[in-house]
């Protein structure tokens, strides 16, 4: 998909208004080009009245330094209005600011860099992925989601021929990702005093996620959805949840703050997490997305009106090298919360990329809440500039994998086994739908760190059977390894595998490498059986 990169950065020892806008990426040689220009007075007026209107107690006055003219802060024909209805003013300012947020970037060689990317993605029938990255800590509050051509046309955020994010140049190496073909998400319920019935939540959300069962989606071209759920974890119950590396998706739902290290999230009472802590975990573990439904996810800290750099939750994890990272603006009501979440989750199992599954959502955001009202700006969507929005892979890409559920009609029966290591202190990793893969390299699903395991070492195959009318779960162990250093408890011996597949029972014990290595339990948990 063609790719045009923007940036946005003020210009030192030119006075605070000076900045310069350039092509950081695009899809022709000569596409990158640079223009400076000035922050205008009718812009912090605008921004100023919009935040007045749409934020309430949550606005933050943080922008440029151009003082608005207070005697004419907008053109006569926005401040009139053209109708009786109470909703025009609004509406009007929502377009005159996108309109002229549009007009500050799209403006000489940067709209002829725009136009010209955007007609080569429309000769290859895809759409133009366009990303902005704010280096000025001032503007990235500003709602850039809103941008708008002229008045009849799409918000950038909405366009058909347009996938829009934000983005940051200065991030860590994306982690190796896996090829995935199902949402597993790890669903997270912190301390919010606005929803005391944590229980009820947790069920409509995990509801509203998995939008009914895998069996009857499965027939629809959906992929499986699992979602496991946290009631106001401790950090420590959280992070280990997290290093069985069962999730690809982080959805957060509670109280945040702002802060200057990615600011807090708020676990249950007395106990938070910072988006510092929260990173190093959630980029060795395989999360391609998280997802915060929390207050100013993607708003920074601010100190005397100015921002803090670098201190957004979503900035903070797209720096560290997470993939994608989706965050609130500002506060979103619970209604507009489950609308977004139910059609976002709904385009995820159509194997959309994560930013036209944001498209989606927010269209349907504004559909059910309308145009001049805030909740269709409040999904901020920040991507990795090195990833490809691809959460998990249409049918027909790749390389052919054991289907997650390979019998039709008993689709709810998931995975639901672990591998438990009987050292002491040792870690118990759930295993994946289908096919868990067991190596010394990044790359595998559950990573031994031996030096006598292979870099591709063993799979640990899911597979449902028919048992007369009734269906069985098996689990079988295959061997991959270079010398076939699989092994398997017997008789109170262990007995060596060798490209083999051998079925595995609940209680079987396992080594992989040397004999030496540390014994790892086989467990299936009966009780979801």
């Amino acid at each position: 998909m063609p790719s045009l990169n923007l940036a946005i950065a003020r210009l030192v020892n030119t006075g605070n208004d000076s900045f310069a806008i350039w092509v950081v990426k695009a899809p022709y040689p000569s596409g990158n080009v640079l223009r400076d220009c000035v922050w205008l007075p009718h812009l912090t007026q605008a921004w100023q009245e919009w935040q007045q209107m749409f934020a309430g107690h949550s606005r933050l006055d943080i922008s440029p330094g151009a003082k608005p003219n207070p005697t004419n802060p907008f053109p006569v024909d926005f401040a009139a209005p053209t109708s009786g209805q109470p909703t025009s003013y609004t509406a009007r300012l929502m377009q005159y600011l996108g309109i002229s947020l549009w007009g500050w970037i799209f403006d000489g060689q940067i709209l002829n860099s725009f136009e010209r990317s955007r007609g080569i993605a429309m000769g290859q029938h895809t759409r133009l992925r366009v990303q902005l990255e704010i280096r000025d800590p001032n503007l990235i509050a500003l709602p850039w989601e809103i941008m708008q051509r002229e008045p009849g046309q799409s918000s950038i955020s909405l366009s058909q021929h347009i996938l829009f994010s934000r983005t940051t140049s200065e991030v860590e190496p994306l982690p190796s990702l896996r090829s995935e073909q199902a949402l597993n998400i790890l669903l997270v319920l912190g301390e919010d005093k606005q929803r005391l019935q944590l229980d009820e939540e947790a069920d409509m959300l995990k509801q509203t996620l998995s939008n009914g069962s895998v069996m009857a989606s499965s027939y629809s071209g959906y992929a499986p959805c699992m979602v496991h759920t946290l009631l106001q974890p401790t950090p420590e119950e959280l992070i280990q949840q997290l290093e069985t590396k069962a999730y690809n998706v982080l959805f957060y739902t509670g109280h945040g703050l702002q802060g200057p290290d990615g600011g807090l999230l708020f676990l249950r009472p007395g106990m938070t997490l910072n988006g510092i802590e929260l990173a190093q975990v959630l980029t060795s573990t395989g999360v391609k997305l998280a997802v915060f439904n929390a207050c100013w996810g993607a708003q920074p800290a601010a100190v005397n009106h100015q921002a803090v750099p670098h201190s957004s939750l979503a900035e903070v994890l797209i720096r560290q090298g997470l993939p994608a990272v989706l965050a609130m603006r500002d506060e979103i009501a619970p209604q507009e919360s489950h609308t977004f979440i139910k059609a976002f989750a709904a385009a995820l199992r159509k194997r959309l990329p994560i930013d036209e599954a944001v498209a989606e959502a927010r269209q349907q955001l504004l559909i059910v809440y309308r145009f001049n009202q805030p909740a269709w700006t409040l999904p901020i969507l920040y991507l990795h500039p090195d990833y490809n929005g691809e959460l998990i892979r249409n049918f027909d890409e790749g390389i052919t994998e054991l289907p997650e559920t390979s019998i039709p009609g008993i689709g709810s029966l998931l995975s639901n086994a672990c591998l438990r290591s009987l050292s002491p202190g040792g870690k118990t990793l759930q295993l994946r739908p289908g096919v868990t893969r067991i190596g010394r390299t990044p790359d595998n699903d559950i990573v031994i760190s031996e030096p006598s395991v292979s870099k591709r070492h063993a799979e640990i195959l899911f597979r449902n059977t028919l048992t007369g009318s009734s269906p069985v779960r098996t689990y079988y162990l295959q061997d991959l390894s270079t010398y076939g250093t699989t092994w398997v408890l017997r008789a109170n011996t262990w007995q060596q595998i060798h490209r083999q597949e051998v079925p595995l029972q609940s209680g079987m014990q396992l080594k992989f490498g040397s004999t030496k290595s540390q014994p790892w339990e086989f467990i299936i948990d009966q009780s979801s059986a």
